[in-house]
């Protein structure tokens, strides 16, 4: 029997679309903010409530259930302590869909689907610490090649010196060998 398989099937078989809102439900929990196609969006908001549900209940099993569905250790810990304190008084809609116009190229109704209440500095987080961490490794690498280009200078000026020794020492002793030959 086909009891409670009325669902949108985006024309995708069903482990296709398994996965397909397992990540964006992720990159939802995550990020808290994401554009998609409107009908993905649409679907996706049913997947998001379910998994606040569950981080709001809090149980050992209801972790486990979450965990197996999103895959993501990171994001299940965000969900039980973060978004699930968040949201304990909020009694469903946890989630917004709002129309983005249409996609160059295809002509796809776009949507941006947030979570309501959402917290504005956790889209980009992850790359933004990213950046942050290459321009210290940056700077760093950046400060090792200049004082290695001091050392490269330091020990070019010594040999040059020394060089300009060993003329001044040639001349001298080539000064007093012509001078006893002239004697």
């Amino acid at each position: 029997m086909r009891h409670g398989m009325k669902q949108k099937k985006l024309n995708m078989d069903t482990n296709a679309r398994k996965a397909l809102f397992s990540n964006l439900t992720a990159a939802v929990l995550r990020h808290e903010q994401i554009k998609i196609t409107l009908p993905r969006a649409k679907v996706l908001r049913t997947f998001v409530d379910n998994m606040i549900t569950l981080g709001k209940k809090g149980q050992l099993n209801n972790r486990r259930q979450a965990l197996s569905f999103l895959r993501d250790e990171e994001v299940v810990a965000k969900l039980f302590s973060t978004l699930a304190e968040r949201y304990k008084n909020r009694n469903g809609g946890y989630t917004r869909v709002l129309h983005a116009g249409y996609r160059y190229g295809d002509c796809a109704e776009m949507a941006i689907i947030e979570l309501v209440d959402r917290d504005v500095n956790a889209k980009g987080a992850a790359d933004l610490a990213r950046v942050a961490a290459e321009k210290a490794a940056a700077a760093e690498a950046e400060k090792a090649a200049s004082a290695e280009v001091a050392k490269e200078e330091k020990a070019e000026k010594k040999a040059e010196k020394k060089e300009k020794a060993e003329t001044k020492e040639k001349k001298t002793t080539a000064k007093k060998s012509t001078a006893k030959t002239a004697e």
